[in-house]
């Protein structure tokens, strides 16, 4: 099988439970996947440093570090690997944490196979896609989006995103002006063929707004007027604000 010779991605699976970890590696690499696993935190931190993986299989609650504090820890140092949080309870403040963090998406156990391969496959698909624009700089606004540096500034001040944040702007600009669904922005963002958690899309529009409305230029009184708005019962958009 070609799948063997060429794997489809390079992950990392981190698990403190022997049985889950190992069934998820075999399960995975069977998928056509290349899969390392760690026990804890501290393995998985080597592990990336040491592999450069395309993902990283997560969970939440690990006996050293907590899959929080490992996102975060990469993300300090510059690593934008995408990341799949396994989370042990369907718990709301767990799902947003992840998100705040840097997280991509979450599975909850008990999951089903299918349903992790095919949050990996969305992930990496959101995170691989490359420019398709001729100018890799986007505007609207006071915002600006350069895709070729991975950068976002708004008024020149430069916007901290995760690689799933920046998809999301990323996709709100290229419609500038137009209402999205839920539904619209679950399919070009998170790219789910099988039906998506709608509520993961008012968690990253909430995020995004306090990351992308919140600015306050030196000397200020206030914030900068807001771009991402919500008709409700429809959906968001992105506008310039109006002239006065």
């Amino acid at each position: 099988m070609s799948a063997a010779h060429t794997p489809e991605a390079k992950l990392v699976v981190v698990d403190d439970e022997p049985n889950i970890r190992e069934l998820l590696a075999t399960s995975l690499r069977f998928a056509g996947f290349e899969v390392h696993a760690a026990a804890d935190g501290q393995g998985a931190l080597q592990l990336v440093r040491d592999l450069e993986p395309d993902l990283v299989v997560l969970d939440v609650m690990l006996p050293d570090l907590d899959g929080f504090t490992v996102t975060r820890r990469m993300r300090e140092t510059g690593r934008h690997t995408p990341v799949v949080f396994l989370t042990a309870k369907d718990d709301t403040q767990d799902k947003v944490q992840g998100l705040t963090v840097g997280g991509d998406d979450y599975v909850t156990k008990p999951f089903s196979l299918e349903e992790v391969v095919a949050r990996i496959r969305a992930v990496l698909r959101r995170t691989n896609t490359a420019p398709t624009d001729d100018d890799a700089v986007m505007r609207v606004g006071d915002l600006e989006l350069d895709e070729d540096s991975h950068e976002v500034r708004r008024a020149g001040i430069e916007v901290d995103l995760s690689p799933t944040e920046f998809k999301l702007l990323r996709y709100l600009m290229l419609n500038a002006g137009r209402v999205l669904s839920k539904a619209q922005i679950l399919d070009h963002v998170w790219q789910y063929d099988w039906g998506g958690d709608a509520n993961i899309v008012e968690s990253y529009i909430s995020y995004l707004r306090r990351k992308i409305d919140n600015v306050t230029p030196p000397g200020a009184a206030g914030p900068l007027p807001a771009l991402i708005h919500t008709k409700r019962g429809i959906g968001y958009l992105l506008r310039a604000p109006q002239a006065r």
